[in-house]
C-alpha cells in the first residue's frame, strides 16, 4: 500500500503576506518622516537666507543714503514684506521713488513661484507685490526709525520683547505655523536673524 505524500501548495500564507506588508509600512513611515524633516530644514535655511538678505538690503540702503528706506518714520516700526513702498525702495523699482532716487537695487532674492517663497512681481514684472517666506507668509522687519541703533523685537512665538543693541534692523519669519506677530505659535518655529 502506497501512502500519498501531501504537498504544500506553493505561495505565501496570509500571515507571511501581512508581516511583509507591516514591515513595508513601518519602513515607509520612517522614510516619510525623515523626508519631511529634510524638507522643513531646507525651508528654514531658505527663510533665513531671505531674512538675512532683507536685513542686509536695509543696512546697505542706510549706508548709501544715510536714512531708512521708509519715509516719515517717527520711531521704531515693524513692517511686513507686503509693504510695496518699502520693497520698491529696496529694489529700485519705479520712476518716482521717494528716497532711493538713483534706483539702486539693494535686495536680491529668488523669484516667487506658486507660494514657494521669494519676491512676487505683479503683471509684467514692473511692480512688486510682496516677499513671501517658504510657507507662504510674509517676513517682518523691525526698523530703527529713531536712529538710536537699538531695535526691540517680538516674534509670534515669543511673549518677551528682545532689545537688540547696535542694530538698525532685525528680520524674521513666523515660520511654518505662520502665526501673526504676538498671538502665539510654536516657540522653535520662527526663523530669526539675531
Amino acid at each position: 500500500m502506497k501512502i500519498q505524500a501531501t504537498r504544500r501548495p506553493s505561495g505565501f500564507t496570509l500571515v507571511e503576506l501581512l508581516v511583509v506588508i507591516a514591515i513595508i509600512a513601518v519602513l515607509a513611515a520612517a522614510g516619510f518622516a525623515a523626508g519631511n524633516a529634510a524638507i522643513q530644514k531646507a525651508k528654514r535655511v531658505t527663510a533665513l537666507s531671505t531674512a538675512t538678505a532683507l536685513e542686509s538690503a536695509v543696512n546697505n540702503f542706510f549706508s548709501e543714503y544715510g536714512t531708512m528706506p521708509v519715509a516719515n518714520l517717527s520711531g521704531d516700526v515693524t513692517i511686513d514684506t507686503k509693504d510695496k513702498s518699502l520693497l520698491k525702495e529696496l529694489l529700485g523699482l519705479g520712476n518716482n521713488l521717494e528716497i532711493n532716487t538713483r534706483s539702486i537695487k539693494f535686495l536680491s532674492v529668488k523669484e516667487h513661484k506658486g507660494k514657494k517663497g521669494g519676491i512676487e512681481y505683479s503683471g509684467n514684472g514692473s511692480d512688486v507685490t510682496a516677499v513671501w517666506d517658504p510657507w507662504g507668509g510674509p517676513f517682518f522687519l523691525q526698523i530703527d526709525g529713531d536712529y538710536d541703533e537699538k531695535v526691540e523685537t517680538k516674534t509670534s512665538a515669543s511673549q518677551n520683547r528682545k532689545v537688540l543693541n547696535g542694530r538698525r534692523v532685525a528680520a524674521w519669519s513666523n515660520g511654518a505655523d505662520a502665526a501673526p506677530s504676538g498671538t502665539g505659535g510654536k516657540p522653535g518655529d520662527d526663523v530669526i536673524t539675531w
